[in-house]
């Protein structure tokens, strides 16, 4: 994958998972199911993976597409 293609993908992952995110809602909401928690932490764990594949591109562009 490129540099480009690796920023794009983890800018998309960063933005699902944060959305995901704000549809589980607010944790000190009473109202608050298992399922929120989990796609709480399914969100958390998706916008980790965008930031990483952004630093992969980043690091790619630093050198030269070569790795």
């Amino acid at each position: 994958m490129g540099e480009l293609t690796d920023k794009i993908k983890g800018n998309v992952n960063e933005l699902v998972g944060k959305a995901k995110q704000a549809l589980a809602g607010d944790a000190d909401d009473p109202n608050r199911t298992r399922a929120d928690d989990k796609l709480d932490a399914e969100g958390k764990v998706q916008e980790l993976k965008g930031k990483g594949q952004q630093l992969i591109g980043k690091v790619k562009g630093a050198l030269g597409d070569d790795i």
